[in-house]
């Protein structure tokens, strides 16, 4: 079957005019410089709502949670004596426990909860201003500043009562509904780290007469002899000059079946030899090699990707410029009315402390944990958060073939048997022979005869023929299993009608002989998923386009898309084409997800609107990915779209009920009522808030698979 990778490779010069782009390359395939290189990405994978975690990034992700989580319990203990000391909370209760210097205490108490717990918020609120983009971080940096400001002011002197209360109640919700959201979404991506660990770091060299010596890949320079034992991975691109072996590329080029290849083929480095030692020439090293182009590819994918900001954080922008306005407006006007600065002020900062609602907080986080509990069952794994957002509003899926498609290993297809046998009889015979075989053609016939219940025959000899088939002796006949050449070489008669019809399909034939007489073929293909023709049949019924793009040969690429009703296939396409097809069909104006599980997928899958991965692909695919689906079934995508949809659904009303406390309180505040006597009192918009958070965790409970 040609294959993604024998283009790759023969087109591999293509790929030569990204490297201008690429810097400090030179040494990627050394392990000790993944450090740097994960600081220094980290950021350019946008994980919309994680925007504000920049001050972070240089944690992982489980370091980050675990932070949310401690700064949470901290602050909340804190807390306690701050409600107890607080003077409005007081006389809410009606007690006065008030004591002389028990407002320092509160003061000392706010101050560590305000520069403990709302450092993040602080430092996140600025990185959003100088991207000036605000966002949720800045709106809780406002109303925390604003109330620890404020609040400063009275202890020492200035006229009117503290918010300290409000102040560490905001800053404790606000570390939850972090906390809960972070613990609840996947770190960001760390494709780039998955890519370069593909890469061993040592290498046998030989020299001149041919003793081994161990060096770092990195040491390798263009022309040396390095040897591949069996079961390594290969170090770098090059060429075999001595050996052949069968050499598995899935890792890289998402193709199922090992590759033969024998003296003057080419090889990638991070492949891996499976069968006999081979001695490769190092054609290309550092940053002209395949991986490092990959690793170009996916890190240019990630930067030119548009910042998506998410739903919570487009109305936390919104709310922060009106908590700005109404403030302001309100200080102006309440001096315009002949009040006194101080009142002028107290009623400014309450209007600007009350836009940020503390649901708001949890508005969306608790909608997030209940949606990612969803999706984990169902098999979904949610990487990024704005991007599934998108997935409702999808216009076009575009799926690789191999592995995605198709499950990723050979299946018998079509048995032609010759005169005097039945299928059956030819799948025994063969499937008896090639129970002893490690191959994946074997694999194909033994799993196809087990499928049938037929009952496999004991081998009594058995040979391999090489580079031709097997040979063996079963039930006292000679029986083999070769390949076309071994048949035409002995000039044997054959179907050539049926056998040229399989081939282009993209079919593998191989032909049983009996005491040397030809007694049937069997043609295997890459099987497809049953589940691949529901997803697509399911994405039609919602007038989205099913597109297939992969590296496989045309002729392949239509057998399997006739067979899925696919009606636009992309084929013989590289892996920077790859990325390239899905901007193309961004440019028709279309949101669009690709569906992929090779590392040359990666890059379409960071280009992407929506990437998502095929949970049995490789582990560079699913780090490039924002979705991820665990149990590998196409039809998956189709229960993405459906649950973003409603996740989204119910975060717009959240959002609405958490602001709905905002369309009523911010006027009141603002003392829109004032000439009648009715100023909102702190204590009645506590209760307020109260209401509005517990209603929002109640609705956010309600979302249903």
């Amino acid at each position: 079957m040609t294959n993604d990778l024998e283009k790759n490779q023969s087109k591999h010069a293509e790929l030569n005019h990204h490297n201008q782009h690429s810097s400090n390359h030179e040494s990627h395939h050394e392990h000790d410089q993944n450090q740097h290189r994960k600081e220094e990405y980290h950021h350019n994978h946008d994980h919309g709502s994680h925007d504000h975690h920049q001050g972070h990034n240089h944690h992982d992700h489980g370091d980050m949670v675990s932070d949310f989580r401690k700064r949470f319990y901290i602050a909340l203990i804190v807390t306690i004596p701050i409600l107890i000391l607080s003077p409005m909370i007081q006389d809410f209760i009606g007690v006065d426990w008030r004591f002389p210097f028990d407002q320092y205490i509160l003061f000392a108490l706010a101050t560590f909860v305000f520069f403990y717990g709302g450092w993040p918020f602080i430092t996140g609120g600025v990185n959003e201003l100088k991207d000036k983009n605000p966002g949720m971080m800045t709106l809780i940096g406002l109303a925390i500043l604003v109330a620890y400001g404020y609040s400063s002011l009275t202890v020492f002197g200035w006229e009117g009562s503290d918010f300290f209360w409000e102040l560490a109640t905001l800053i404790d919700i606000m570390l939850l509904g972090h906390w809960i959201e972070m613990r609840s979404v996947m770190g960001a991506s760390n494709a780039l780290e998955e890519l370069v660990k593909l890469m061993p770091n040592e290498a046998h060299k030989l020299d001149e007469n041919g003793s081994v010596t161990d060096v770092p890949t990195s040491e390798l320079t263009h022309d040396d002899n390095v040897l591949v034992k069996p079961g390594e991975k290969i170090p770098v691109d090059g060429t075999i000059y001595d050996g052949s072996s069968a050499i598995d590329e899935s890792m890289l080029t998402g193709e199922s079946v090992p590759i033969e290849k024998n003296k003057g083929d080419e090889v990638i480095g991070g492949s891996v030899n499976k069968e006999g030692s081979i001695k490769v020439k190092v054609e290309k090293t550092g940053e002209d090699s395949y991986l490092s182009q990959v690793i170009t590819l996916v890190r240019e994918a990630q930067e030119s990707k548009s910042k998506t900001q998410d739903l919570t954080n487009r109305a936390a922008k919104w709310l922060f410029y009106i908590a700005l306005a109404s403030g302001f407006v309100t200080l102006f006007v309440w001096l315009m009315l002949g009040y006194s600065f101080d009142v002028a002020l107290e009623r400014m900062v309450t209007v600007m402390v009350i836009t940020c609602p503390h649901a708001l907080g949890l508005a969306a986080p608790l909608v997030i944990a209940v949606s990612t509990s969803i999706s984990a069952k169902q098999g979904l794994l949610i990487r990024n958060r704005a991007n599934f957002e998108g997935a409702r509003r999808l216009d076009a899926v575009v799926f690789d073939k191999t592995g995605t498609l198709t499950e990723g290993a050979f299946g018998v297809t079509n048995i032609v048997p010759q005169e005097g046998y039945g299928e059956d009889d030819v799948l025994t015979w063969a499937a008896s022979l090639e129970q002893n075989s490690e191959h994946p053609i074997a694999a194909g016939i033994v799993s196809s005869a087990e499928d049938k219940d037929l009952e496999l025959k004991k081998i009594e000899a058995f040979t391999s023929i090489t580079g031709k088939g097997i040979a063996g002796k079963i039930d006292g006949k000679n029986v083999k299993v070769v390949s076309p050449g071994y048949v035409n070489n002995n000039n044997m008669a054959y179907d050539q009608n049926t056998f040229e019809r399989l081939s282009e399909e993209g079919k593998t034939v191989v032909f049983l002989l009996l005491d040397d007489e030809l007694a049937g073929m069997i043609a295997l293909a890459d099987m497809v998923r049953e589940t691949a023709k529901e997803a697509v049949a399911s994405l039609k019924d919602e007038g989205i386009h099913s597109i297939m793009l992969t590296g496989d040969n045309q002729k392949v690429a239509d057998w399997v898309a006739k067979q899925l009703g696919i009606d636009e296939v992309y084929a013989e396409v590289l892996p920077d084409d790859k990325a390239g097809q899905i901007k193309t069909i961004i440019r028709k104006g279309w949101k669009v997800a690709m569906t992929g599980d090779g590392v040359n997928d990666a890059p379409a899958l960071a280009t992407a609107d929506l990437g998502i991965a095929i949970g049995a692909g490789t582990d560079v695919a699913m780090e490039s990915a924002d979705v991820v689906l665990v149990k590998s079934n196409p039809k998956d995508v189709v229960s993405l779209m459906e649950l973003s949809g409603k996740t989204y659904r119910k975060m717009v009303q959240n959002l609405w009920w958490a602001a709905g406390y905002n369309i009523v309180a911010i006027p009141l505040a603002a003392g829109v009522l004032a000439p009648i006597g009715i100023v909102l009192s702190p204590a009645v918009g506590a209760v307020l808030m109260s209401l509005s958070t517990i209603i929002v965790a109640i609705n956010a409970k309600l979302l249903k698979a």
